[in-house]
């Protein structure tokens, strides 16, 4: 049946635009005030399921301190996984600039290479003396002068990152202290007539986003260990630090496929360490991924996502790139609630299969 769209509903809806239109701008706006705030609720949800099994299964008397005892816990865990990343991606680093010292000793006939570069100079000293000389290299320098208040400018820029920092740190404690709290009043900013429809909505969106956010949590860690034994098995540089990449990596869905970058260059640092054929190297390192991404998508997702709503990887991306683009870096964060909550509504209130639940 058609329904009219009267003068009253017209009002009301545009009414409705602008104030959402405001609230994105006011949003973008204060970008840089409300993002430790933002990141700091992100945090608390992730966290809140740890500190109460802390607070509740190893029986912490109070839910400071076992706030306190799961920040110990996640900065032990990123603490590990830097270990295991950084370290060895700087050897790798290190024994690359070694081989191109080396290439480069061997292409030169000498066996010392800053031998060749002041060899160069003294050949070419009246064109280096004629070129500094020049009233464009004075120039150059008197406008390179600005970048010193440059440097001085990103150093307050570091000074005010880490304060910020902090500031998230005090909003996630205070929010996880009162977090049942805060999650079961929130629906007192709106209007009583309207709390039923904000209620039954954000069921949907809870329901909907614990599923995808720690299913593919699950399933991300399932893929970072299982590259780390590929990657093991086959003798492949750094395997354990490039399995825990593309495992984080993977909590976008997909996203690791760009791994295969840096795949190609350890790749091809074996194959000038080693002496080894690169291709064969490559095309196991290859068949790896190959090999995971079918036990990931036939046998793992399947058991550990089951029926819950998820979604199209397309669709993540294309919303992390609108919001992103609209609101910046709170948009990447809020860009998953908000692409679910947009789902939820339209599943329950256009073509209500919410509804028998």
């Amino acid at each position: 049946m058609k329904k009219e769209i009267t003068f009253d509903k017209f009002i009301r809806w545009a009414g409705v635009g602008l104030l959402v239109c405001a609230i994105l701008y006011a949003m973008n706006y204060l970008s840089s005030v409300l993002l430790p705030f933002f990141v700091a609720w992100l945090l608390a949800y992730l966290l809140y399921p740890i500190v109460k099994f802390v607070q509740y299964k190893m029986r912490i008397p109070t839910r400071a301190l076992s706030i306190i005892v799961t920040l110990i816990f996640a900065i032990a865990l990123i603490s590990g996984i830097v270990y295991l990343v950084i370290p060895p991606m700087i050897e790798q680093f290190g024994k690359l600039g070694r081989l191109v010292t080396q290439y480069l000793q061997h292409q030169t006939s000498s066996d010392n290479l800053s031998a060749v570069v002041q060899e160069w100079i003294r050949e070419n000293q009246k064109t280096i003396e004629n070129f500094i000389n020049q009233k464009e290299v004075g120039n150059l320098v008197r406008s390179a002068m600005p970048q010193v208040f440059t440097v001085l400018g990103q150093t307050a820029n570091v000074i005010i990152s880490i304060v910020a920092s902090l500031i998230t740190l005090m909003y996630m404690f205070f929010i996880l202290l009162d977090y049942e709290y805060l999650t079961n009043n929130w629906i007192k900013i709106f209007p009583k007539k309207t709390r039923p429809f904000w209620k039954e909505l954000m069921v949907d969106v809870e329901k909907a986003l614990n599923s995808y956010i720690r299913g593919q949590a699950l399933v991300a860690t399932c893929m970072g260990i299982l590259f780390c034994i590929g990657f093991t098995i086959i003798d492949f540089p750094m395997a354990i630090g490039l399995g825990i990449l593309i495992g984080i990596m993977d909590l976008v869905p997909y996203l690791h496929t760009f791994a295969l970058i840096p795949t190609a260059f350890l790749a091809l640092l074996k194959a000038a360490d080693t002496g080894q054929n690169f291709w064969i190297i490559l095309a196991s390192a290859i068949a790896v991924f190959i090999i995971v991404q079918i036990i990931i998508d036939m046998v793992i997702t399947p058991k550990i996502m089951g029926k819950a709503m998820g979604l199209n990887p397309a669709i993540l991306l294309l919303s992390l790139s609108v919001w992103g683009a609209l609101l910046g870096f709170i948009g990447l964060i809020i860009a998953l609630p908000l692409t679910t909550l947009s789902i939820a509504y339209y599943q329950r209130y256009i073509t209500h299969e919410n509804e028998a639940e």
